[in-house]
């Protein structure tokens, strides 16, 4: 039986080609944690997240020192006990952040590993229920100077001339008049049979300034409002849901199955958007899908649509792939070999084993964050 040989690490640090604002924060460029895992039959799997506009180098340490040494010489198909063995080593350091997001990504290369030593396609070794494509929405509506609603409007419009039945905004950084100008322009752009999702990005602190701009945006019909507040602040998301009649999304930098259960119970969210490069990985994913599933929540996972698009393929109360039609803002598919498809609103899955696509080895050494590429732990 293969075991695995070796594990390699890399950070990315690649510039945003215009500088790019949300509600809460603006952004000149993106570190990418990259990892390999490979298994003594030459066998590769890859992993990736994001880890923020700076500080990379920790979860390199974190995948170096601590994680890789746990996986060398055992068998890349125990993957439940392997996610055990990594997060119980990892318990003193951090069960979230940077180190979590270390366990997330060698557990999707574990897994993109063992889907191409069959020679089938993730979604498939998943046990998919869509084989060809699943359904996208187009994510943009960023702040960038000088861009006006009538430009966001149009901008969102695009996105519906494509083939996108579903589309995505930022709101939250301007006052509740303002945003409302922004929203009412991307309706009025989209028509009304087009889904409308309004992402704040954790930018509102309490409950009466939430409501401020949920009073304005309701007119409208959004299909969600997504990270009202702080992931921590799971009570205000709760109070937000039971005053407004527009769903709450959420999810994205949570980690764990167990803060998962406690945002559920709270009723903080009905559609979360979990992403497998943070909260754990693949198998951590499937578990909170999959209670998500027993309690009627969908799930519509946050960016990274290379890996989130056969997760969705495999996951009975998925509903969205979050898409990002150019490499403006999800810039990360620079270090990418391959990139998938979209089509009439939705994305063609590959159909080559694992993950389907690997590295651009050549733009991982360009952009790789102190000059090397790639370190080895073997």
């Amino acid at each position: 039986m293969p075991l695995i040989e070796s594990v390699s690490v890399a950070v990315a640090r690649v510039p945003l080609d215009q500088v790019t604002s949300f509600a809460t924060r603006t952004v000149s460029e993106r570190f990418y944690g990259l990892v390999k895992v490979r298994s003594s039959d030459g066998i590769e799997g890859i992993g990736f997240c994001y880890i923020g506009s700076r500080g990379g180098s920790i979860l390199k340490v974190a995948v170096e020192e601590l994680l890789a040494p746990v996986l060398i010489g055992e068998n890349s198909h125990r993957s439940e006990g392997l996610w055990q063995a990594m997060n119980q080593e990892a318990l003193l350091q951090g069960r979230a952040g940077a180190v979590m997001r270390g366990i997330s990504i060698l557990d999707t290369a574990i897994w993109d590993l063992n889907a191409r030593s069959v020679g089938l396609p993730l979604h498939d070794y998943l046990g998919c229920i869509e084989r060809s494509s699943v359904p996208a929405y187009a994510s943009g509506g960023y702040y960038v100077d000088g861009k006006t609603p009538a430009m966001l409007g149009a901008e969102m419009a695009g996105f519906v001339e494509a083939g996108f039945r579903a589309v995505k905004m930022k709101v939250g950084r301007h006052s509740p008049a303002a945003e409302a100008e922004r929203v009412a322009a991307a309706r009025d752009a989209i028509g009304p049979d087009v889904l409308l999702m309004l992402d704040v990005n954790n930018g509102w602190k309490d409950l009466p300034t939430a409501m401020a701009y949920v009073r304005r945006f309701e007119e409208h019909d959004p299909y969600w409002i997504e990270e009202p507040f702080t992931p921590d602040a799971i009570d205000l998301h709760g109070r937000l849901a039971q005053r407004t009649g527009v769903t709450i999304a959420t999810g994205e930098i949570e980690v764990g199955r167990w803060r998962f259960r406690e945002l559920i119970d709270a009723g903080g969210a009905e559609i979360l958007q979990t992403d497998a490069a943070v909260c754990g990985g693949i198998s951590e994913w499937r578990r909170i899908a999959a209670h998500a599933d027993s309690r009627g929540i969908t799930v519509s996972p946050h960016w990274f649509h290379d890996l989130h698009a056969p997760l969705v393929a495999a996951t009975p109360n998925a509903r969205f792939v979050e898409f990002f039609p150019d490499d403006q803002v999800l810039n990360f598919r620079r270090l990418l070999d391959r990139q998938l498809v979209a089509k009439d609103g939705r994305l063609v899955l590959h159909q080559t084993p694992g993950l389907g696509f690997g590295f651009d080895e050549a733009a991982v050494k360009r952009y790789s964050a102190g000059g090397q590429a790639w370190t080895l732990v073997k």
